[in-house]
């Protein structure tokens, strides 16, 4: 459905995901307003806005991806441009939210740059902050104004229902660790079809171990289910694991497809016979392979936005 505002509401974009931002701009109706998001010679970023702003709901859509540094940036300084052009509301759209899984101390001395994030956004001058599945839901808590976390589970559960139907049945869905149990229990609740869960031992960063699988897998069809893939090694162990120990399909889903360093690789050469994500980060031509199906998160974030500017609950878009 369009939706069709007046000139009070504005949608900008950063670099990082233009095709998205573009396609939830085209389904309110709109077009992306017109800014240009450049470097100097130096690797400074520069920011221009062509068209006034001033007493606008103004949306800025972004998704700190890599290159994160660079992309966090764009997204900084454009909500400062916009504050000193008077916007009357800033909303900062983030579909993938970077430096989430530094959201706690670890270690002595480690920083907590979820947070540093947080109040960076909060101090450029961000009003709201629209994102989606966090990687830790208490990530909210570190801002000090409204941040509405969209769930990526109901898009994940139609693609499914609609292509196996009744054979389903035949599925479980599968943790690939114990951090994810909740995530993946919500979404075989959404499909009704069993759980199991994979209790796995990292014994460094973006290095994983299977250790057990908790649950029946044996001749069923399974789904292993997460928030993000990085490196893929995670997704990847899990795959081969589960069809060593007698699944006799695999299947994989996530909300962010980060797919840095060997991920590609892996994936490749793993048991997943298709791995479906949701397009909150840009899918460059290097990375489209054929086992990756890509469904857009464009009518959330559009039906999202419509509720912000009218005022109305986001709640609904969570059923």
């Amino acid at each position: 459905m369009n939706y069709k505002f007046g000139s009070d509401m504005k949608i900008f974009a950063c670099n990082s995901n233009m095709e998205l931002a573009a396609s939830i701009a085209a389904r309110l109706g709109l077009t992306l307003g017109n800014a240009e998001v450049e470097k100097f010679s130096d690797g400074e970023i520069s920011v221009k806005i062509n068209e006034t702003i001033r007493g606008a709901d103004v949306f800025i859509i972004q998704s700190t991806s890599e290159p994160v540094n660079d992309h966090l940036m764009e997204l900084l300084i454009m909500i400062d441009a916009m504050k000193r052009a008077s916007a009357a509301r800033i909303t900062a759209v983030i579909p993938y939210y970077g430096y989430a899984r530094q959201d706690r101390k670890a270690r002595a001395r480690d920083p907590i740059s979820a947070k540093l994030v947080a109040n960076l956004l909060t101090s450029a001058g961000a009003n709201r902050v629209l994102t989606m599945d966090l990687h830790c839901a208490q990530i909210q808590g570190f801002f000090d104004i409204p941040v509405d976390n969209l769930v990526g589970n109901p898009l994940l559960t139609s693609f499914y229902v609609n292509k196996y139907g009744e054979d389903l049945k035949n599925f479980v869905a599968v943790s690939p660790d114990l951090g994810s149990v909740t995530r993946t229990r919500t979404f075989a609740e959404k499909l009704n079809i069993p759980l199991a869960i994979i209790d796995k031992r990292r014994p460094r960063a973006n290095v994983s171990e299977i250790m057990n699988i908790i649950g029946d897998i044996a001749g069923k069809k399974v789904i292993l289910v997460d928030d993000m893939i990085d490196t893929a090694g995670t997704i990847t162990n899990a795959a081969n694991a589960l069809r060593e120990r007698g699944a006799i399909e695999v299947d994989a889903c996530c909300t962010h497809a980060v797919l840095s360093g060997p991920a590609i690789e892996r994936i490749q050469d793993s048991a997943i016979k298709e791995l479906l994500v949701l397009d909150t980060i840009h899918l460059p031509e290097s990375k489209k392979i054929d086992k990756i199906t890509t469904v857009s998160v464009d009518h959330v974030f559009a039906d999202a936005i419509r509720c912000i500017h009218e005022g109305e609950s986001i709640s609904q878009l969570f059923d």
